[in-house]
């Protein structure tokens, strides 16, 4: 007997007011699930304070603690994570439902002009993150005259902005937030030719913006004295208490979206998951042991394979986002790298909390803008934001950093 399409995600509620409630995944399997299943959780704002994983490589039971707020929409979530779930057909001969392979979503091109004011970007990301618009491209300019002209490529997780009811929806968002402030609103889905210019391959960023965010190597710490040192972390590797499966096991502090960082690293070396437990302690500490094999069904045996493996994981929990403030002349521009899984996803909500940091530090955005490029052998999401220090009130470049670091990091 089967499992019903229902009964793939169930969200228990949090049995006292505070407590995490209960989100159980029960589904086929598949290499990098537990990756696309943790980017749908923190696309939603939520943190995972504990998770099981179980799986035989046919079929998976994963079991997340979460913690929420009193806006999530939790039957939203349930649906957004069963399009996650392959369907039945592929662990066994019944097939209760099928889904369709998804089609590459549709751009469209949201264009605006308004009058400016502290936080307007901010505003307006969070009115696209509520409505499941998805930002895939941005170029946003201020005028002498104070006014701000935005543009954004963006996809709509429900496919139906091409109807008019859904760009009116939109449309009446907007102004509720903006309201006499907003001039204009227009919403039309990109030619074909657009559509391929934001689909080509991502151009190498210029070596002095890479200097400025990476350091000399990618594998560089960041200074001595910055925010975006972590706690630190010890990531091992043992073979002998499994006659299957390579444990790995890590100790480090928490952030927001550690967990979707250890699984996209897996996803992007091709690791199989059998067996895996994140349990979130006092002050902050996270301890994760994970039971893993490669695409082969066999350990990580080749030292070379364990220690890049572990660079890497160690990498990308001590620095899972680069940040940096760099002057530009009179002026200072705020540069984020955000990684790109090989896949071609990027962490969700980047532009949110950075544009959240700068309307809570009370600084003013000029401009900005949001391209893929390649740094060293992998594809990263930058963006660039030209910060207005026109009112005179300037706030010191490490202070911009930290928060801005704090935010991503969820240490807010």
């Amino acid at each position: 007997m089967g499992i019903l399409c229902d009964d793939m995600v169930i969200i228990r509620p949090s049995e006292k007011e505070g407590e995490p409630r209960v989100v159980t995944v029960n589904c086929p399997d598949k290499t990098g699930l537990g990756c696309d299943l943790c980017r749908i959780i923190l696309s939603f704002g939520l943190n995972i304070v504990r998770v099981d994983v179980s799986t035989d490589g046919k079929w998976c039971y994963i079991v997340f603690w979460v913690v929420g707020k009193s806006t999530t929409r939790w039957s939203l979530l349930q649906h957004r994570l069963l399009e996650a779930c392959p369907s039945c057909s592929s662990a066994s001969g019944f097939s209760f439902f099928q889904l369709q392979p998804p089609k590459p979503p549709e751009v469209f091109l949201l264009k605006f002009c308004c009058y400016d004011r502290k936080g307007l970007l901010h505003d307006v990301t969070e009115v696209l993150c509520e409505l499941e618009l998805a930002i895939k491209k941005v170029k946003v300019s201020t005028t002498p005259d104070g006014k701000v002209m935005d543009l954004f490529f963006i996809t709509d997780a429900r496919a139906l902005l091409h109807t008019k009811k859904r760009q009116e929806d939109t449309h009446n968002h907007l102004k509720t937030v903006l309201g006499d402030a907003m001039i204009s609103c227009d919403i039309t889905m990109v030619g074909p030719e657009i559509t391929a210019c934001s689909q080509t391959p991502p151009a190498l960023l210029p070596s002095t913006i890479t200097r400025e965010i990476f350091g000399s190597k990618i594998e560089d710490a960041p200074p001595s004295g910055s925010p975006q040192i972590s706690s630190n972390i010890s990531i091992t590797m043992d073979n002998s208490l499994s006659p299957a499966h390579t444990l790995v096991q890590i100790v480090c502090h928490d952030h927001k979206g550690l967990l979707y960082d250890i699984m996209r690293t897996l996803k992007d070396y091709n690791i199989q998951i059998s067996y895996g437990r994140l349990t979130t302690k006092p002050k902050r500490n996270c301890e994760v042991d994970l039971f893993i094999m490669q695409a082969d069904g066999k350990k990580v045996v080749d030292p070379n394979k364990q220690n890049a493996l572990c660079s890497r994981l160690q990498m990308e929990l001590l620095r899972p986002l680069r940040v940096a403030v760099v002057s530009r002349g009179p002026d200072t521009e705020l540069l984020v790298a955000n990684p790109v899984e090989l896949s071609g996803k990027g962490r969700p909500l980047v532009f949110f909390d950075i544009t959240h940091a700068l309307k809570m530090l009370n600084v003013c955005i000029f401009s900005a803008e949001i391209g893929r490029h390649i740094v060293g052998d992998r594809e990263w999401e930058v963006y660039r934001i030209l910060l207005d220090d026109g009112d005179g009130v300037s706030v010191p470049r490490n202070k911009i950093e930290e928060g801005v670091w704090k935010m991503l990091m969820g240490w807010e």
